[in-house]
């Protein structure tokens, strides 16, 4: 149960703390006095949607925090700041947001004011009736999802495919072509630039022969090094202080030898087949078309042709797949009509069983014969199914059954909406919470709404924000929330003071002898 539930500058809250307790806590107030902000401050901790125009005018924050206990103790807080931060705590410790919904969310169940909208949506309808099947009816959705998405991938690989075959085969024909003309070509990351060299050397093969033959000579004409080299030497032997300038000139001596060697060598590699300028200046021509064709340089040329040979092998695996689509089509949609026939059987029971839970709690709060039916009706396949589900109503037994959207009143929907969560399972959470289910009812029916909560509140924690005093009289639990101004508090009521806001719930007249009589009265019958 909630333990202990604190709101700081929540809307109009300025700081308010409630220990609900066991049993039914009834939460009462004027209208828009800010008494389902604190449900909303529970929504906050069951991870709900936080927005920085819920901060009050009290503080540049607003802060939810809450203790829930039960086989553990749980210590939930949110901070909403006006930058935007939305911040999520779990026993002191920093979480996200979604880890607080895991944690609370099969322990604590919201059913809001405006749920009656809800019900009255198809798609509503089927998620309520989804949450509520067997484990027959979770494995039949399991098995509809897996034979959906097949479905769904093989109709990608032929829409992929395309409605005209031939062209996919145009495409595959010239994308082929374009591989293999960058393959036969043969080139090499970086062949371009040794083929821009080469072509280089060839194209200016006599003046380089030229320059380098007379670089040579004059190496080795007159004395040259070597001669230089001797005299130094002779010197040396006459003056010892000459020895570094000889060591210099015998390291020039075999650098002088290594370059002659060098250019000789140079000269020799100038020699070549004559027809080889040719062969270069083709090859550069065929790269500079492969480049107009395919890329602004030989990386983007390798590259384009990688990518088409890729495109050759993908287009060709669909080629070859083609034939074979028509007939994994077929096969895949014979499982999702069997998944889906398994699906709808399994909600058609679910449907039958909320129905009659339904009829049964609707009895109970005031309607003699009604009539509540979950309509399962095949329809186009789809991600969540095969099925059109619809809520009908009646009121009375006497009366065909139509759509509950259409028929329902706004105090029938507000009924119809509690006895559809119970029928659904919300009677399983230990914790429940319903934000003026009770809208739009009165009299004899508003009592046998006060007495169905008290009832459901037996072995749980049950709130309710609420506007009857036929509901208030059956709490456990009564707190008022106040507003002065931009400001609300929020008050537990006993005793006499709980007399008042009952007497002011019936007649807004809380110092009234007859109103406090009839408050009285509806207290003793809400005590039994």
């Amino acid at each position: 149960m909630i333990d202990e539930l604190r709101v700081v500058n929540l809307g109009v809250i300025e700081d308010a703390t409630i220990e609900p307790g066991p049993g039914l806590v009834v939460v009462s107030g004027e209208t828009g006095a800010g008494k389902t902000l604190l449900l909303g401050a529970l929504r906050l901790l069951l991870g709900g949607t936080a927005r920085s125009d819920a901060i009050g005018p009290h503080g540049d924050e607003a802060r939810v925090e809450g203790r829930f206990l039960d086989e553990v103790e749980t210590v939930v807080a949110r901070r909403i700041t006006a930058a935007g931060r939305n911040r999520a705590y779990l026993d002191g410790s920093m979480v996200p947001v979604k880890e607080l919904s895991e944690r609370l969310g099969g322990r604590v169940e919201v059913v809001g004011q405006h749920d009656h909208l809800l019900i009255t949506r198809p798609g509503s309808v089927r998620d309520l009736l989804d949450g509520s099947l067997d484990a027959e009816g979770r494995e039949a959705q399991r098995r509809y999802a897996t034979a959906w998405t097949a479905l769904r991938e093989v109709e990608a690989a032929q829409s992929e495919l395309g409605g005209d075959r031939r062209v996919l085969e145009r495409e595959l024909d010239l994308l082929r072509h374009q591989a293999e003309e960058i393959e036969t070509a043969g080139f090499t990351p970086g062949e371009d630039a040794s083929l821009a060299t080469r072509a280089t050397r060839l194209r200016h093969r006599e003046e380089l022969q030229s320059e380098l033959t007379a670089a040579y000579e004059a190496l080795t004409g007159a004395e040259g090094i070597d001669g230089a080299v001797g005299r130094i030497g002779r010197a040396e032997s006459l003056d010892p202080t000459l020895g570094p300038l000889l060591e210099l000139a015998a390291g020039m001596q075999a650098q002088a030898a290594e370059l002659r060697a060098g250019l000789r060598e140079a000269v020799e590699t100038l020699d070549h087949d004559p027809g080889e300028l040719e062969q270069l200046e083709d090859r550069i021509a065929l790269l500079n078309d492969l480049k107009r064709k395919y890329g602004a340089d030989l990386n983007e040329v390798l590259g384009f042709g990688s990518e088409a040979a890729a495109r050759v092998a993908e287009i060709g695996a669909l080629l070859g797949r083609a034939d074979r689509l028509a007939a994994e089509l077929t096969e895949a949609g014979a499982r999702v009509a069997a998944a889906g026939e398994s699906l709808r059987a399994a909600r058609m029971r679910g449907a039958k069983q909320i129905g009659e839970s339904a009829t049964d709690h609707l009895r109970q709060l005031g309607f003699e014969t009604p009539v509540v039916e979950i309509a399962v009706a095949p329809s186009q396949p789809g991600a969540r199914g095969a099925d059109a589900v619809e809520l009908l109503f009646s009121s009375d037994a006497a009366i065909a059954a139509a759509p509950a959207s259409k028929v329902a009143s706004g105090g029938e929907l507000s009924r119809l909406v509690l006895s559809l969560r119970l029928a659904a399972g919300v009677g399983d959470a230990a914790i429940i919470a319903f934000d003026e289910i009770d809208a739009g009812i009165g009299g004899a029916t508003a009592l046998a709404m006060g007495e169905k909560l008290k009832g459901l509140a037996a072995g749980r924690q049950v709130l309710c924000v609420t506007h009857l005093p036929q509901v208030a009289a059956f709490a456990t639990t009564h707190y008022v929330v106040d507003r002065d101004g931009a400001t609300a508090t929020v008050r537990p009521v006993v005793g006499e003071e709980r007399v008042g806001e009952v007497a002011r719930m019936l007649s807004g007249l809380p110092e009234s002898e007859r109103g406090q009589e009839h408050a009285v009265e509806l207290l003793n019958l809400g005590a039994q």
